[in-house]
């Protein structure tokens, strides 16, 4: 008997070892999957196993964080290709509590996910609130189902792993250090310790004898390291952090890639694939966001553009040009609260903005209503209190010029004649070459530590961290534009005031005269804040002429901190209780983003 059972287990043994043998051993990017699925289940169980049934019948306030803090960290290590692969879904499960607004349908959509529970559970929990948590946990089971049906069809390659990856490196430094998904609960910093950890991981189908992997998973555990041995919110330096652990990682992960033949995608977006660091003096691409082809610009178009933006012609009265207002010299501002009407006759509804990265927003104006710069410069020469002119107008007069009919020529030699949409595309393509990233921030964020003083070094991680300046202000643009993906340009409702007496709220109702959903009432564009020390007065309507005074605004949690009755402000309410070091070491931060060489570059 014991023979006929050798002789039948025997060969199944070998077959078995055989089918192994000739089974084809799975990509990288099929290991990768693999690690992924591996990830989502985790979470998946953690919120099926532990946190649903915690909110359904728990009574206790820490077993609910703490079953809900064990989720976020699940999330972290899927974070990288969720908000890769699904950013809508990955809105959904960890996007910011606050309705999410289509203004082209005129529609508001409500939240959901990790950042609405932590509203629920921090800083203690209200039984009273207890279905609304089930609903809200269930709902998150729906998306997290929806990742897995996703993810099974989604087909990976090298280089997009690569590329998520150094993206998750950057969303850690613009968001996840500076506490954007975890304003309440000030968890940042352990996550950003889990997903290093991820993507060590997801780094293994990749690992190879040369010694750039050894370099980059050690980079990585070392920062790892960094991160759990200094994890206090406030105290954290992310200076440190992101010069001496983020970047040289961002830097080793394109190196490496680069090394084992992956070359970096070509597609075309806003964060160039091929930057080492976020920092990186060439991360953006200011024609990505040309509408066409065609839009995109060229030396002669730039040169065109220049000559027109100086140019008074623009104007009904041929007395007023782009420079009137967007002064080089005040980093394309013009240091007024409001500037004249083009009479002279009252003044603008607004503070001139600067124009310097305009390029990199998807929202033209304070309230967002110009989807382009192509678009914005029409507006601006048909308004009637600007320039009251007309595109089709200024055509006609430039055509009868000799001088630009040639360097119309140039720019546009498919073309015969000046056509209207030429010229918007000539300010445009000049407007776009208005990019400042030379400021002494960047070269100290590009390895010069003296570029900095330490009272600015301080400024820079109060500003990412206590002052929660960063939430809003995304580095390295400091705008609204949401990184690493920037396909989106934020509005805030932040209050601002109608005199210094700080009493009544600015009537300007901002987004919301162009659409009418009420999260959009006293909502602004959240504008850049490099060059901010040549660009006084401050806000939409000039109030405050310091950043001494504005950051005693925030200070004071905005419009709802100063009393005023505003239940849809996005900012904070809550006080900062700044110091006033730390308010001092701010506006020395704050001076550190100034660029003078491109205000010299461009005047006339």
């Amino acid at each position: 008997m014991l023979w006929l059972l050798l002789a039948v287990a025997v060969p199944v043994g070998l077959w078995g070892m055989i089918d192994r043998w000739n089974r084809p051993v799975p990509t990288p990017t099929e290991q990768t999957k693999q690690t992924f699925l591996h990830h989502l289940q985790t979470f998946d169980s953690l919120v099926n196993t532990r946190l649903l049934p915690l909110t359904r019948r728990s009574q206790s306030t820490d077993s609910l964080q703490r079953a809900f803090l064990a989720c976020r960290l699940a999330y972290k290590s899927l974070e990288p290709f969720a908000e890769y692969y699904f950013p809508t879904t990955s809105r959904l499960v960890n996007g910011p509590p606050l309705p999410e607004i289509e203004a082209e349908e005129n529609k508001e959509f409500e939240p959901g996910g990790l950042q609405v529970l932590e509203e629920f559970l921090f800083p203690t929990f209200d039984t009273l609130n207890r279905a609304e948590l089930v609903r809200e946990v269930q709902k998150m089971q729906g998306h997290i189902r929806r990742y897995r049906m996703l993810w099974e069809i989604t087909e990976l390659t090298d280089a997009h792993v690569f590329d998520a990856l150094r993206l998750q490196v950057f969303r850690v430094i613009a968001l996840g250090i500076s506490g954007f998904d975890t304003p309440v609960c000030q968890t940042a910093i352990p996550e950003a310790a889990r997903t290093l950890a991820a993507l060590r991981a997801y780094l293994r189908p990749y690992a190879s004898d040369k010694p750039a992997f050894a370099t980059l998973q050690t980079q990585l555990k070392q920062a790892e390291t960094y991160l759990a041995q200094h994890p206090d919110f406030d105290s954290f330096d992310r200076a440190y952090f992101i010069t001496a652990h983020a970047n040289p990682i961002s830097a080793q992960l394109l190196a490496y890639s680069q090394q084992l033949g992956i070359t970096p995608f070509d597609e075309r977006r806003l964060l160039r694939a091929n930057a080492p660091t976020l920092f990186a003096e060439n991360l953006f691409d200011p024609d990505a966001l040309a509408s066409t082809v065609a839009n995109r610009a060229n030396p002669a178009k730039i040169a065109l553009g220049e000559r027109l933006f100086h140019d008074p012609v623009l104007s009904a009265n041929n007395r007023c040009s782009c420079a009137s207002c967007h002064q080089p010299d005040k980093a394309f501002t013009d240091g007024l609260v409001k500037n004249k009407t083009l009479t002279g006759q009252g003044l603008i509804g607004r503070n001139t903005p600067t124009l310097l990265n305009a390029a990199l927003q998807l929202g033209q104006f304070y309230d967002m209503r110009a989807p382009s710069l192509e678009s914005q410069s029409f507006d601006v020469v048909h308004n009637q209190r600007e320039m009251h002119g007309s595109m089709d107008e200024v055509a006609r007069k430039l055509a009868v010029n000799p001088d630009y009919v040639a360097l119309f020529k140039r720019a546009f030699p498919s073309s015969h004649t000046i056509e209207p949409t030429q010229i918007q595309n000539a300010l445009a393509s000049y407007e776009r070459s208005l990019l400042s990233f030379n400021s002494p921030f960047d070269h100290f964020m590009r390895g010069d530590k003296t570029a900095l003083t330490a009272g600015q070094v301080q400024g820079f991680n109060v500003f990412l961290g206590k002052g929660k300046c960063g939430i809003c202000h995304f580095v390295p643009l400091f705008n609204g534009t949401v990184p690493p993906n920037y396909a989106k340009t934020e509005s805030e409702v932040i209050g601002t005031p109608a005199t210094l007496a700080q009493k009544v709220i600015d009537p300007d109702l901002g987004r919301y005269a162009q659409t009418k959903l009420e999260p959009l009432k006293y909502a602004f564009k959240t504008p850049t804040l490099r060059n901010v020390a040549l660009t006084a007065p401050y806000m939409h309507n000039g109030v405050y002429k310091t950043l001494d005074e504005v950051i005693e605004f925030y200070d004071q949690g905005g419009g709802r901190g100063l009393g005023f009755d505003l239940p849809n402000q996005t900012l904070p309410a809550d006080k900062l209780n700044l110091s006033k070091a730390e308010k001092k070491a701010l506006v020395l931060f704050l001076n550190a983003l100034t660029e003078t060489a491109i205000t010299k570059r461009n005047a006339r």
